[in-house]
């Protein structure tokens, strides 16, 4: 037996990443007396500026944006009673096809090995029991969401320890529905062409190819407020304008693929910690 409290260990790549994908989790976990490792890969400097200015436009200055981001980070870590915090602080490499993919420095021109080998510091001291990050295609295709999955499962085979292992998932029954509700909040937003909705609908899996669905509905408020501390990105204006409650009833529940496991919990599961609590 050990002193050491039960951990959680989530590798995401931007400010705001922790809040919309795993911020039920963290905050459910952290209520529970389980030690909540946030690790945040880039300076999110890419992220909107002031005003909305986007990256690249007049004005926009992404070291500004990049410390705006940090103080933002750190309001959603207390939102969700994070409890510890760490920034490998690689230069936000922006969307895909954008020039700053190729800047040096940037978190998509690092090395996996050299990445990797940081991440595994961190888990050999944290010594997480559970660690999630995004799955091979960072869940829709950002290239700082692949590289974070890419050192996240190199460090793991660094290092000598056995956590269970989750990629974010979300399911594919629910989201035409995230889809319908996005409109309805959003009456300028064109109706997507073809393509786009092709593409959309390979986001995430089928139902039964899930294994972990998490109800973090009670702590739905937190993850409500971490994203409004992300107010200066965009994109959370759609969620922060359903409210708490509808927000409550769209985002309660959070989904993820098991993907590695010494524990022989049985699938589905409904806890992160099954088999080890």
């Amino acid at each position: 037996m050990t002193d050491r409290p039960l951990t959680l260990m989530a590798v995401h790549a931007h400010p705001d990443d922790e809040a919309t994908g795993t911020g039920g989790v963290l905050a459910r976990y952290a209520a529970e007396g389980i030690r909540t490792v946030l690790v945040t890969c880039t300076d999110g400097g890419c992220g909107d500026g002031p005003g909305g200015v986007k990256p690249g436009d007049p004005g926009h200055d992404p070291a500004a944006v990049a410390l705006m981001r940090r103080q933002e980070l750190e309001a959603s870590c207390e939102a969700l009673k994070i409890s510890d915090l760490e920034m490998l602080d690689y230069a936000d490499s922006g969307m895909m096809g954008w020039p700053s993919n190729d800047a040096p420095g940037s978190f998509w021109q690092t090395s996996v090995e050299e990445g990797a080998a940081r991440l595994a510091e961190l888990m050999r001291h944290y010594q997480p029991d559970v660690v999630v990050t995004y799955d091979e295609n960072g869940f829709y295709g950002h290239p700082d969401h692949i590289q974070a999955h890419r050192i996240t499962m190199a460090a793991l085979e660094m290092t000598a320890l056995t956590p269970k292992v989750y990629w974010t998932t979300m399911p594919r029954s629910g989201m035409q529905r995230f889809g319908e509700i996005m409109r309805e909040f959003n009456e300028d937003m064109p109706e997507p062409d073809p393509a786009e909705t092709a593409a959309m609908a390979e986001i995430g899996l089928p139902d039964d190819e899930i294994t972990t669905w998490v109800d973090t509905t009670a702590f739905s408020g937190q993850k409500f407020d971490a994203l409004a501390a992300h107010a200066s990105q965009g994109e959370n204006i759609f969620f922060l304008k359903m409210g708490k409650e509808r927000f409550g009833e769209l985002m309660g529940m959070e989904t993820f693929v098991r993907v590695k496991d010494a524990t022989g919990a049985a699938v589905p599961e409904s806890d992160l910690f099954a088999g080890l609590r």
